[in-house]
């Protein structure tokens, strides 16, 4: 099987090329991404702990899913496929803003991303991929904002990234509609 690329982007979100995932993060050249938020009806946030094998992040706990949109794919369609490949389930998403961050690792690799933020809701229990995801949990906002200034160690360098840049957004997100 072929590596996964990425999608190389300029500053305005423009892409430039392809690369393979692993080398875009050994070079921390800037790409294409996206980061879903999935609500439930009592405004809390799902929260998924990275499998334990994942090669960077592994054990930590982050926003319900991400990962990178593939040549031709929208953001939306890249979004409900990762949704459905991590967690076990489709939603309707919204996208909601983008930005650009970059975060270094411990092993050498560093992520630089165009991240798109997707929002949606569901209520149930996922079905989670063992392969990706370890374990699962809603979460009120204030309940993250509380744990990440008390553990920062248990969360991933982009979803502290994201939920300290858009906290305020975040905290609306869940009363509006997005079905």
């Amino acid at each position: 099987m072929n590596e996964e690329k990425v999608i190389l982007v300029n500053e305005n979100d423009e892409p430039i090329g392809l690369m393979p995932k692993m080398e875009a993060h050994e070079k921390a050249v800037l790409h294409r991404a996206f980061s879903v938020f999935v609500f439930n009806d009592k405004k809390e946030l799902m929260l998924q702990q990275r499998a334990l094998t994942k090669y960077h992040s592994p054990g930590l706990w982050t926003n319900t899913c991400c990962s990178h949109q593939r040549e031709g794919e929208s953001n939306i369609q890249a979004g409900k496929r990762r949704l459905q490949e991590e967690m076990g389930f489709v939603t309707e998403l919204k996208e909601t803003m983008s930005f650009i961050y970059k975060a270094p690792f411990d092993n050498g690799l560093t992520e630089h991303e165009f991240d798109h933020i997707l929002v949606g809701t569901y209520n149930d229990a996922p079905l989670i991929n063992l392969d990706e995801v370890a374990g699962w949990k809603w979460m009120t906002l204030d309940d993250v904002k509380a744990d990440i200034a008390k553990q920062p160690e248990l969360y991933t360098a982009w979803f502290k990234i994201i939920f300290d840049k858009f906290y305020n957004f975040l905290i609306t997100a869940p009363n509006e509609s997005y079905r």
